[in-house]
């Protein structure tokens, strides 16, 4: 069971709260998320094809991805925002899956982590794919988004055990 003492976002009384982090220092910090989208291989053909109706699925995906980093305190109640210094996707074809698998890095130098603008642009990334081709396949499934790496601030550097 999670320690109560350790949810940062909740005050002594229970209340919601965001964290005052005007005592901390400003130091770099990086964050990578990566999920995935789950298709057919068809669905995958017309994608990487570059075929489907609405354009260019990855490129979409990706600018979309990179705009949801930069808006996540607007979309997530208790996230501070920050001077995002870098917001980079990859979005990979995988043929084993099959399907895309959408990495994003998000880096800044500030007084809080930027895990929740990396997991926050992987998710609109992967729900951008499937607005752009669900005419041809509904039943995709976004899959495994998680916190790969994380680096610097007080915590230090967590890497998840699926990482070299």
């Amino acid at each position: 069971m999670t320690d109560p003492a350790r949810l940062t976002h909740f005050d002594a009384t229970g209340a919601a709260h965001m964290v005052d982090v005007s005592d901390k220092p400003v130091t770099d910090r990086v964050a990578v998320a990566r999920g995935s989208v789950v298709m057919t291989t068809e669905t995958l053909a017309l994608i990487t094809s570059g075929q489907a109706t609405k354009g260019d699925v990855l490129g979409v995906a990706r600018l979309a991805g990179i705009m949801a980093a930069k808006k996540t305190a607007d979309l997530i109640p208790l996230c501070h925002p920050l001077p995002i210094t870098k917001v980079a996707l990859t979005l990979t074809p995988d043929p084993a899956l099959p399907g895309v698998v959408v990495e994003a890095t998000v880096k800044t130098g500030g007084q809080t982590g930027v895990e929740m603008e990396a997991l926050t642009a992987v998710s609109v990334a992967c729900l951008t794919i499937y607005d752009m081709v669900k005419a041809v396949e509904k039943s995709m499934r976004i899959e495994g988004i998680h916190l790969v790496l994380k680096d610097g601030g007080k915590s230090g550097r967590y890497v998840a055990g699926d990482q070299p």
